[in-house]
């Protein structure tokens, strides 16, 4: 395990929200890394910190009863009063009701889709991994190298192809971790631009056509062939971005545009 990796399983770590092997996992590399542990010990100190009872407030007895009294005495003046209207009242209840639907509703409409979180958490991989100058583990453009080096590390094989023919010359490759789940991330580069493509099993049944989006200033295209998730994310073009994606997939059947 790389510590980008324990980075973003040490808050579940911390919450007992891990399976067993990642657990296990987590376990062995704060054993082994000596800053991630420091980190993970900072955490529990704050969890412990926030989690104390002394920064609990009880009210003072004093405060309960004069409440009570006030709640008791404002019910006792409402059962002796005669002037509230149940035909005012009914339609004031309705009328609060259709408000809580109506705003539950907007809510729900306003939610980010699916496909919108995954978007944003893409993003936030591609640019993380520029800022942190962690672009491969296994850096090389050779996709002999790339590929077998995801052996053991992944449940899948993910597709490698060189590119660099077309202008698309490929970097290297990552573990990386995208939809609570880990993923390969192959890394090309098109004169000064990097390319981001995450690749992932997917669980539908039939190939998905290319859909394009646009989040902080960057291109993604995701989509879906030969029962594996792609998702592509750079600065570059729409137009480059989506002729790379035609020479990825050596398909331009399976990518529609």
């Amino acid at each position: 395990m790389i510590c980008q990796e324990a980075h973003r399983l040490i808050h579940l770590y911390l919450d007992g929200e891990l399976d067993l092997v990642r657990s296990l996992e987590v376990e062995a590399h704060l054993k082994d890394c000596q800053t991630c542990a420091q980190g993970y010990n900072e955490l529990r100190g704050l969890h412990s910190a926030v989690s104390d009872t002394a920064l609990r407030f009880e009210p003072p007895a004093a405060l309960r009863n004069r409440i009570r009294s006030v709640v008791r005495n404002e019910s006792e003046t409402a059962n002796r009063s005669s002037r509230v209207s149940w035909r005012w009242l009914i339609p004031a209840v309705s009328g609060a009701v259709l408000l809580i639907v109506a705003l539950s509703l907007i809510a729900l409409l306003n939610r980010p889709s699916t496909s919108d979180l995954m978007a944003q958490e893409i993003v936030s991989s591609h640019v993380r991994s520029l800022m942190e100058k962690h672009l491969t583990d296994v850096p090389s453009s050779d996709r002999h190298t790339v590929k077998p080096w995801f052996d053991g590390r992944l449940d899948f094989s993910p597709p490698v192809k060189d590119l660099a023919a077309a202008g698309f010359s490929l970097v290297g490759g990552r573990l990386d971790y995208i939809g609570n789940r880990p993923v390969a991330a192959l890394v090309y580069q098109h004169q000064q631009h990097y390319i981001n493509v995450f690749v992932w099993p997917s669980t539908g049944a039939s190939d998905v056509s290319e859909k394009a989006l646009v989040r902080q200033g960057y291109n993604l295209i995701s989509w879906t062939n030969a029962g594996m998730n792609y998702w592509a994310v750079s600065d570059l073009n729409l137009a480059e971005l989506r002729e790379f994606v035609l020479l990825l997939t050596n398909d331009r059947a399976a990518v529609k545009f």
